[in-house]
């Protein structure tokens, strides 16, 4: 089984956007809820925001409410996350997160798969 690649990261300066993309792969896609999860170095992981199976539920954290948006394709079998006015303080590795059945995966332990990491560094 494959866990989900995120790509998309980079360095971008304060107020600026990017967009992050994870390709599911090896599980059904439709069965599962999906989020994205980030770490800053010496801290927790950190919820950022999740999707439900069918997208018709979104979560997000209170720091990122209002600035991402999260979304999933279901023909491509991939999920997006869309930032806009990024802060420093958004700077850390964002993975992807797949969690089977219902709920949303808001914390590290509801996790089933993780992708790869992807470095976003926001400049002030």
């Amino acid at each position: 089984l494959s866990a989900a690649a995120g790509v998309g990261g980079g360095l971008v300066q304060a107020g600026g956007s990017l967009r992050l993309s994870c390709a599911a792969s090896g599980f059904t896609f439709s069965r599962y809820c999906m989020g994205w999860f980030r770490q800053a170095p010496g801290k927790n992981y950190e919820f950022v925001a999740g999707i439900s199976r069918f997208g018709l539920s979104t979560l997000y954290g209170d720091s990122v409410k209002g600035r991402f948006t999260i979304s999933r394709d279901h023909t491509t079998y991939t999920m997006h996350l869309q930032m806009i006015s990024l802060k420093p303080e958004d700077t850390a590795a964002y993975y992807c997160a797949a969690k089977l059945g219902q709920d949303i995966p808001t914390s590290y332990s509801d996790v089933d798969y993780w992708g790869k990491g992807t470095q976003v560094t926001v400049s002030s």
